[in-house]
């Protein structure tokens, strides 16, 4: 009892009431300079509105943001032909109007802007033909210029594929619409001359149908002919070089070798195309034969 009465005189004391004094002290200093501080670093109460960005040109957004003491960054740019290069197509944070979200200040809007080029890889086209690497240039969204360089052996292949005059390797990333220069071999034996179709015609149809250019073989494999008849009757399903329908001629040298695979059992796969009415059609009684 007494000890709980010396204990309770001594909070009255001075030496009790100075140090309680000082930590209450302490503790306003610290709790109160902390709040400040955080109502000042992290701007407390503060609300500004984020403009719509989206369709303006990048260029044109830093005085409008510096106006609400506000920043952007630019985050990816995105292949688009149809927009102008710089054109802000994504934002973040959306623009309050939309999300009804606001910033403070100093707050940075990221952003996705257009871009009006984009890089692909370069194949590899040598060995290739040049019909074959003209066509995988054209999926790949690339122009292309052919120079042609003597050369027997490879005859109508690619043997330099070329970008901006210098030699360019298999992945090497270059803008789409670039222009590629391909150069093609090509025996100079006789000038070039328009591959005639041959797709559907006998042997000997064939060979009547190249007889208007001396220069040029034909080369018959029919692996199903046993004898002089089954030769007369096959008809052509594949030739080398291939013959392409289309706007642009396909061209082989006037002194070569034209390649051809015969079947006995001919069916016409190949779809009908403008024009095909005025191809001989093969002879139905001779089929019968």
């Amino acid at each position: 009892m007494e000890f709980l009465k010396k204990f309770g005189r001594y909070f009255l004391t001075m030496h009790f009431l100075k140090v309680a004094g000082i930590i209450l002290l302490v503790h306003v200093i610290i709790v109160g300079g902390t709040i400040l501080y955080l109502d000042s670093f992290t701007n407390h109460g503060e609300k500004i509105e984020v403009p719509n960005l989206v369709g303006m040109n990048v260029r044109n957004v830093s005085e409008l943001l510096a106006e609400k003491d506000l920043k952007f960054e630019v985050v990816d740019k995105v292949y688009d032909p149809k927009l102008a290069e710089g054109t802000i197509m994504v934002q973040d944070p959306a623009p309050t109007s939309k999300s009804q979200v606001f910033v403070k200040s100093e707050r940075t809007i990221r952003v996705r802007i257009s871009k009006r080029t984009q890089l692909v890889e370069m194949p590899s086209l040598i060995d290739k033909s040049e019909r074959f690497a003209t066509t995988i240039l054209k999926n790949r969204g690339l122009r292309y210029k052919i120079s042609y360089k003597n050369s027997p052996e490879a005859n109508g292949a690619v043997i330099e594929q070329r970008f901006k005059g210098s030699r360019i390797k298999l992945g090497t990333k270059i803008p789409i619409g670039s222009i590629v220069q391909l150069v093609v071999g090509r025996f100079e034996g006789g000038v070039p001359v328009d591959v005639i179709d041959l797709y559907g015609l006998t042997i000997s149809e064939a060979k009547e149908r190249l007889s208007i250019h001396p220069g040029i073989i034909l080369f018959p494999v029919c692996q199903e002919c046993a004898s002089a008849q089954d030769s007369a009757t096959a008809r052509i399903t594949s030739q080398s070089p291939e013959y392409w329908k289309g706007s642009e001629p396909c061209l082989m040298p006037s002194v070569g070798t034209v390649s051809v695979t015969a079947v006995l059992n001919f069916v016409d796969t190949r779809p009908d195309e403008p024009g095909d009415e005025d191809k001989p059609k093969p002879d139905a009684k001779k089929e019968e034969n």
